[in-house]
């Protein structure tokens, strides 16, 4: 377990599937997140729906090339496929509208590359309704 890890949350056991074709990518992801998730690398939507059937997950993180390859479609066939399951797309750069448009098409939010662990435990601990506590620098508090 690592440093700064609370041993409740590493005990929930919320199960995080991470979709996509590139081991690399999914393997990264994996490593992120192992520590406070149950997390399984998934090569394809179509896989992740029937790994559903014996372990539902509780989050999917989807790769943009995912949705381009198959369709925006494809994360509303995720979702009533998986109800209750919260979808987070990884996209290629935060300049893009990719994420926007994957969120009207029934995505729960996005994360932009590059990757930073703290912003995807963050970003999934949120979409998970999992809370963490507020850093508010003094500078704001105008404290004297």
């Amino acid at each position: 377990m690592q440093i700064g890890v609370e041993m409740a949350r590493a005990m929930e056991n919320k199960r995080v599937f991470i979709v996509d074709d590139d081991e690399i990518f999914r393997g990264a992801l994996q490593f992120m997140l192992h520590d406070e998730y149950e997390a399984h690398e998934v090569a394809s939507a179509s896989l992740a729906i029937e790994k559903a059937k014996k372990q539902p997950p509780d989050l999917i993180l989807l790769s943009e090339s995912q949705i381009r390859k198959q369709g925006l479609g494809s994360v509303a066939e995720l979702r009533a496929e998986m109800p209750g399951v919260k979808i987070l797309v990884v996209i290629e750069s935060a300049d893009s509208r990719y994420g926007k448009e994957c969120m009207g098409a029934g995505a729960h939010g996005f994360i932009a590359k590059p990757l930073k662990v703290e912003f995807v435990r963050q970003k999934v601990d949120a979409a998970l309704g999992r809370g963490r506590g507020v850093t508010i620098p003094l500078t704001v508090l105008n404290t004297r």
